[in-house]
């Protein structure tokens, strides 16, 4: 069995596993009395994603029929399907991902804030995709001075271009933060339908000229990586700093900084 017939079978079980688990009050329909099988009808499906029931009933066999991002998403919506379904609906039916929908703010999950607490004295921080800094230890804080700005306010973009204790305290600031806009613009393609973080654009191109400019690039980068070199009191220490993801379905990045061991 090739790999294309083994994903549309897969597929066409995985549709039917996830109609037959909703019941018709589920999707606001109502119940109708008894019914031979149970879940939704296909014919309930169809309506609910926008198509024809042939046309579902033969994407539900594995049948060879192509299918577009748009119908695949209302019909994750239809049947109900969480993140990590509609990412699986996606390879089985496209053999790629999804775009992902941004989400720019979010609570910090407990486990995360006492990962937060092991690691020190390490410098650490979650960003969400708006780069809003939603959790920070004391060595960070010493770091970034992300106490300096009120909750509401910490957001890590806005204090690179607007906050001169933080522009001084980056050794070689115009390289550092041209290196990490481009690497926040990856998470802006993934949330630019989000009112808040186009916000935060428009007003960092208002408020500064360096954003301005470099914005309009449009360069892109890799996750920000490597070492970095900052003026603490009266000495520049090294650091060497990473980022990994720590909650996909809420874009959650847990940002680390350790000093460098020569």
């Amino acid at each position: 069995m090739s790999k294309l017939e083994r994903t549309r079978k897969e597929l066409a079980a995985f549709l039917k596993s996830r109609r037959e688990r909703l019941a018709p009050t589920d999707v606001g329909l109502p119940s109708g009395g008894r019914r031979r099988t149970p879940g939704l009808r296909r014919e309930e499906v169809a309506a609910l994603s926008g198509v024809g029931l042939t046309w579902y009933t033969w994407l539900e066999q594995g049948r060879d029929i192509s299918t577009s991002s748009s119908f695949l998403d209302n019909l994750a919506q239809a049947l109900k399907l969480d993140a990590a379904e509609r990412r699986h609906l996606f390879l089985l039916a496209h053999d790629r991902l999804p775009p992902e929908p941004g989400k720019t703010y979010c609570k910090v999950p407990p486990l995360i804030l006492r990962l937060m607490r092991d690691l020190s004295p390490h410098g650490t921080y979650v960003l969400n995709l708006r780069w809003d800094v939603l959790a920070f230890n004391e060595e960070a804080d010493r770091l970034f001075g992300f106490n300096r700005h009120p909750p509401g306010q910490r957001n890590l973009l806005w204090m690179l271009f607007t906050d001169p204790a933080l522009r001084e305290r980056l050794v070689d600031w115009d390289n550092q933060a041209a290196q990490m806009l481009s690497s926040f613009r990856r998470d802006y393609a993934h949330a630019t339908q989000e009112a808040d973080i186009q916000a935060l654009v428009t007003n960092l191109q208002k408020a500064s000229p360096d954003f301005r400019q470099w914005w309009n690039r449009h360069d892109v980068d890799a996750p920000c990586q490597g070492v970095r070199d900052m003026k603490m009191e009266s000495e520049t220490i090294s650091f060497e700093h990473t980022s990994m993801t720590v909650d996909a379905d809420r874009h959650l990045r847990l940002v680390v900084y350790a000093q460098r061991i020569e």
